[in-house]
């Protein structure tokens, strides 16, 4: 559940109460209504936690809603996509998704209405004249030369425009309400465009689609839904939603009430920018982790419940604003450190060999899964006489005090995480003099234990078996964008993209039970971040990094 009943009410919590106080409603009904022409994003997530939620917290339902009334930009893997990003979410609705299309025949009967009742005709401009005629913000409107239209003869129009006997653009049908409205929104509005394309679920039965303005109110009537909940952009089609209630024989009349959308800063929602990131290329699709999408996120690493405790954070207002995506990813530290076991990968490994391994008995070190959580339960990590350490943890600068280097240095000791002290004692090098293996020697008894007198080891380092690790890559994702607001300034968006928001770093090394990680495991590699497994095919293991341990954009 997402409402949290410990904050005071918000704004619509105490429109529902009032409601229920004075008996207007004795159910409350919500509905999350997405049009199927992209894959839900992080601002959605506000949206579906609040519809949802709500409907939670009062014992009523919200119904998912697919308003596919533009056949032209809508898709069916885009339905499946979010449906199940919305129950990934944790969200269920009553029996099965509505859509639009399953109301079209009701909406064109009400269509027809309104041209019997005068409130709507036939008119042939086109999309240019039709601006024009608008007017402006300062300027009134022009009637349209077909607004006197017959009624019987915009009806027998509108017939051969459903049948498929008119041209695309030739002709549309608007409702009649006030060209000369403060509100352009009220300006002879349309109703029907005509599009010869084929639906994704009504085939081609039909040849004209309803506008959004005209679907939406009377979709919510047709599944009496009680608090139409939207975000902010549609303050200015709300008299427009309610003409449509007042003027046609709908079976109930729901309220639509309006918040600030959520905006989170290096990041844009826009599905038209997020389309062209696709389609250019820019990323690997919608789901690709560095993207805001629902999915994204997901096969990222981020948790359903970081998000839905990242929205419930979050204010519902009135007015918009723009939160730093630090706050988002606090939330997602905050659940990942919680809920991620422990594991450990050395992404730029170097090997050591262990030369006095006979000193000690060679088998496996236990280890639990989470220093918090016993019941987590615990791993056993082979050790043997070859490991591997990250080459950034070895320094040949004997210079270098403990404070400023806190890992291993010739001739200095260093604790293996859960495991031995050893000691740096040689380097071997290639003809080019790179490092090619580092020769140490095993502190005896010091597992679980305290260092022995006089031996003070530098810090603690990560490491794996060299026998036993797995190859893997590792994905190092970073902010799509390298400035804090994409679209302000004089560039395009995609002239702000961070050229490193995608590293793929390959041959790093990862404990060998790692293989079985499968998409949705959640790990923290310790001293390097939050990592899950990405989709990809059985025969290559490939992590991707959800976020960093500290948050490496802080000044």
């Amino acid at each position: 559940m997402t409402t949290n009943l410990d904050k005071p009410p918000h704004f619509i919590q105490q429109i529902i109460n009032a409601d229920l106080a004075a008996n207007r409603v004795d159910k409350i009904i919500t509905r999350f209504p997405p049009e199927p022409n992209g894959f839900l994003h992080i601002g959605h997530a506000k949206s579906i936690c609040l519809n949802f939620g709500l409907a939670e917290q009062y014992g009523g339902i919200c119904n998912l809603r697919f308003d596919d009334t533009n056949p032209e930009k809508e898709d069916q893997a885009f339905v499946d996509a979010i449906t199940a990003d919305v129950k990934w979410l944790g969200f269920e609705w009553e029996g099965d998704a509505c859509y639009a299309s399953s109301y079209f025949t009701q909406l064109y009967e009400w269509a027809m209405y309104l041209v019997t009742k005068n409130k709507a005709y036939v008119c042939e401009l086109n999309a240019e004249q039709m601006r024009a005629y608008r007017g402006t913000l300062t300027e009134v409107g022009t009637d349209s030369p077909f607004r006197d239209r017959a009624a019987s003869e915009s009806l027998m129009l509108l017939d051969k425009m459903k049948i498929g006997e008119i041209d695309e653009g030739a002709m549309t049908l608007r409702a009649k309400i006030d060209m000369s409205s403060a509100n352009i929104n009220l300006r002879d509005p349309v109703l029907y465009r005509i599009k010869k394309i084929s639906h994704q679920r009504t085939g081609d039965t039909w040849n004209i689609y309803p506008s959004y303005d005209f679907a939406h109110g009377q979709e919510d009537a047709i599944e009496g839904v009680t608090h139409s909940i939207c975000t902010l952009e549609f303050a200015a089609n709300r008299p427009l939603y309610d003409w449509f209630v007042a003027h046609l024989p709908v079976p109930s009349e729901p309220k639509q009430y309006e918040f600030g959308r959520l905006n989170l800063n290096y990041t844009v929602t826009s599905k038209r920018k997020l389309k062209l990131l696709v389609d250019e290329k820019h990323v690997a699709g919608w789901d690709d982790p560095r993207m805001p999408t629902i999915s994204g996120l997901r096969r990222r690493g981020v948790s359903a419940q970081a998000i839905r405790n990242f929205c419930d954070s979050l204010a519902v207002a009135k007015t918009d604003g723009t939160v730093d995506v630090a706050q988002f990813e606090h939330f997602i530290r905050d659940d990942l450190n919680v809920n991620a076991k422990r594991a450990m990968c050395v992404i730029k490994p170097v090997l050591v060999r262990l030369t006095n391994t006979s000193d000690i008995t060679l088998s496996t070190i236990t280890a639990p899964n989470h220093p918090n959580n016993e019941l987590m339960g615990h791993r056993n990590i082979p050790f043997s006489e070859q490991i591997f350490i990250d080459r950034a943890d070895f320094t040949e600068d004997t210079s270098l005090s403990r404070k400023k280097f806190k890992r291993l240095v010739i001739g200095d000791y260093v604790r293996l995480r859960g495991g031995y002290i050893i000691r740096a004692d040689e380097v071997i090098k290639d003809n080019a003099g790179a490092i090619t293996e580092i020769l140490a020697s095993v502190v005896p008894n010091t597992v679980g234990k305290d260092a022995p007198e006089g031996i003070r080891p530098r810090g603690v380092i990560h490491w794996v078996d060299a026998k036993t690790a797995k190859n893997c890559r590792v994905n190092l994702y970073d902010r799509l964008f390298s400035v804090a607001d994409p679209d302000a300034g004089e560039g395009h968006f995609l002239e702000y993209l961070n050229p490193q928001s995608l590293i793929k770093v390959t041959g790093c090394k990862v404990e060998s039970d790692l293989a079985l990680a499968v998409p949705g495991d959640y790990y923290q590699f310790e001293r390097e971040g939050y990592f899950t497994r990405d989709i990809c095919s059985d025969d290559e293991l490939v992590f991707n990094c959800t976020i960093g341990l500290r948050d490496s954009w802080k000044a």
